[in-house]
This record gives structure tokens, sequence and C-alpha cells, in this order.
């Protein structure tokens, strides 16, 4: 079931570029870019890549990284999703805007969740919430950021099977959306913490609880026009009732997640759909299904993992080269601590070996003026 967290966090990556379009303004092609982001995430890309080619501001420069990370998330494209979002966090380093640095390390936060390099993930996150903490009091900017870090907190404790601190989590992150005027942006994110939520239910057995957060999820899906987003909720609404041990109704529900999701590609999303196809239509007896959506789910299943293990060594190299910098700078710092430290005896020695020789003189003086006292008596 984790592995379905994994897509649902990228629609949190898309929210720090639409925020940035309520507040400045941005050209047709950037919109454009935005808006077929799920859709047709190689048309966003190659959009994206052209509008890198231009002169562009830092902060215009950050938000087509972020744009074309998303789009390459959409197609499962991690090592180069991972590639654009480092970018992102290197050029948001150069600014001091607090609510631009949180939304960048939160995106890099939700980067690692999706790969399981989980402690990287909360590691990034705490990062983030010193950011957080610069951020202007009951603004719209820190509910948004703190949603996003707690939505993705309660993805993390779900996928180590810890419900109930998911929960927790996943209701803080929908308080927080709710004190923000509704957008679509909006409701694509609280339809994804809304899913998560009722998964958290599922997984506890409150079945009622579950089925009214799914139809939460759907509900907030459709106002956005979020196809892939309602294809989840109903997939996890197929699993409640596979859970009743009501089969076909769970694959009357699958076939219309899997006709939603027929043109956005999203191999995660695949992947748990015809899981579930194969589950309930061997629970039908149904051989010929059954061996058709489980040879689909394993197809599905190995083109992830190799897209997720060339993202793992991106991973690594980077943090050896981050590893290498800091090395650098401990030895550089070492080096001029040193100049400094032997800077400072010299001239501590110097100081000494002066004032050693002002006091010899002064012996010398006194012993010369007593013995001539001593002669003269």
């Amino acid at each position: 079931m984790k592995f379905i967290l994994k897509i649902l966090s990228l629609f949190f990556l898309s929210l720090y570029i639409s925020i940035s379009a309520q507040k400045m303004p941005v050209d047709s092609l950037m919109k454009k870019a935005y808006s077929e982001i799920y859709d047709n995430p190689d048309n966003t890309i190659k959009i994206g890549k052209n509008l890198l080619k231009k002169d562009n501001d830092i902060n215009t420069s950050i938000r087509i990284y972020m744009l074309l990370s998303t789009a390459n998330i959409a197609k499962r494209n991690f090592d180069e999703s991972l590639k654009y979002i480092l970018k992102a966090k290197e050029l948001s380093q150069k600014t001091n805007d607090a609510k631009n640095q949180a939304s960048v390390l939160i995106a890099v936060a939700i980067q690692y969740q999706q790969m399981e390099l989980f402690s990287k993930s909360l590691e990034t996150l705490n990062e983030a919430d010193l950011y957080l903490a610069k951020i202007a009091k009951n603004s719209p900017e820190k509910y948004i950021e703190t949603a996003r870090s707690y939505a993705i907190r309660g993805m993390i404790y779900k996928s180590q099977s810890n419900s109930e601190i998911a929960l927790e989590k996943f209701l803080i992150s929908l308080q927080n959306f709710e004190k923000v005027p509704l957008k679509k942006t909006t409701y694509s994110n609280v339809s994804v913490v809304y899913y998560n939520i009722g998964y958290c239910y599922l997984n506890l057995n409150q079945i009622d609880n579950a089925q009214k957060a799914f139809l939460q999820s759907i509900n907030y899906a459709q106002k956005n026009h979020a196809k892939s987003l309602e294809a989840f909720a109903l997939k996890g609404m197929a699993e409640m009732y596979k859970q009743k041990r009501e089969y076909q109704t769970a694959v009357n529900l699958l076939q219309k997640a899997e006709n939603l999701s027929k043109n956005t590609g999203d191999i995660v999303l695949n992947e748990g759909i015809y899981k579930e196809m194969s589950d309930n239509y061997l629970a039908l007896r149904k051989q010929d299904l059954y061996q058709l959506y489980n040879k689909k789910y394993y197809e599905m299943r190995f083109k992830r993992k190799e897209n997720e293990l060339t993202s793992i060594n991106q991973v690594i190299d980077n943090h050896n080269k981050d590893t290498s910098i800091k090395n650098k700078e401990i030895k550089s710092n070492y080096t001029y601590l040193m100049i400094i430290s032997s800077v400072i005896s010299v001239i501590i020695i110097g100081v000494f070996l002066y004032l050693i020789s002002k006091i010899k003189k002064q012996n010398k003086k006194y012993q010369r003026e007593i013995q001539h006292i001593i002669r003269a008596s």
C-alpha cells in the first residue's frame, strides 16, 4: 500500500508554483505549462526547458525548476526530478525569502519521501521548520507550508504502518489547509489529505470513517477536475469493499479508476489499480482476468523499481558531493584557524619576551642604583 503514497505527495510540489502565480504576473507559457503538468507532462517539460533559456530573475528560475521537477515526478522520472529540485534548492539559498526557502525544502522532502528515504525527508522537513518560524504569523503562506509539512510527515508515518500518529499529522495538515481560501490547488491538496486519512481509518478498521474520508477525497478531486486524484480515491474505496468481501463492487470501482487513469501515464497509480484488480478477480475465481492484471501489476512494479534505483544512485552521488564539499570546508576552516592560532601565538610569545626583557633591564637598573647607594654610604 505504501507505494501509493509516492505519487500523492507530488501534488504538494505544485502548490508553490500556484501561489507564486497569485502574487506576481506570469506569462501565458508558464500558465500553460502548469495547466498541463499532470495530463501532458512532456509538454510541460518542453515549455519549462525553453523558459530556462530566457533571462529570468532568481525567483522565476526557482519556480521553473520546481515546475520541471513536478512534471518529471508525474512521469515517475525521479532522477530528472531530483536534479531539478536540487537546483531549485541551490538557488533558494541565495535568497533571503523565508517562505521561498521553506517551500523549496519541503519540496525536497517530498522527493525524498517518495523515494522512501524517510530519515532524509524528516531531516529536510526539520530544516524547513527553521524557515517556517520566520514567516509572518496567521499568513496564508505559513498555513499552507505548515499543512504541506504535516502532510508529508503523515505519509512517512503511514508508510511505517503507524496509522495513529499518521492520522494525527494528517488532521493537523487539514486544519491548516482549511484556514486559507479554497482554490483549485487547495482542492487537490485537500483531496490528497482526505485520501490518506481514509487509509488511516481503513488500517484502524474504522470502515465508516474511512468511507467518509474517501468520499470527501473524491468530492475535492472532482472540484478540480483532477482525474488521477479521483482514481486514487476510488481505488481506496475499492480496498474498503475488498475488506468487506464485496469483490464485485470493488471491481466496478477499480474499472472506473482505470478509465480515469488511462491518459495520466502514472506508473504508481496503475500499479495500485492492477494489484487490486488481480486480488479481486482471484477472489471471484476469474483466473484469466487475474492472470492478465497480475502480469500488468508486475510490469508496472518492475518499471517503478527501475526508476527508483536510478534515483537512489543519484541521491548517493549528491550525498557524496555534499560530504566532499563539507569536508573541504572543514579542512579550509581548520587551516584558517591554524593560521590565526599561529599568528596569535607568535604575538603572545613576542609580547611575553618583550616583558621579560623589560623586567630584566629594570632589575639591572635597580641593582646599579643599590650598589651606588651602598658605595656612597
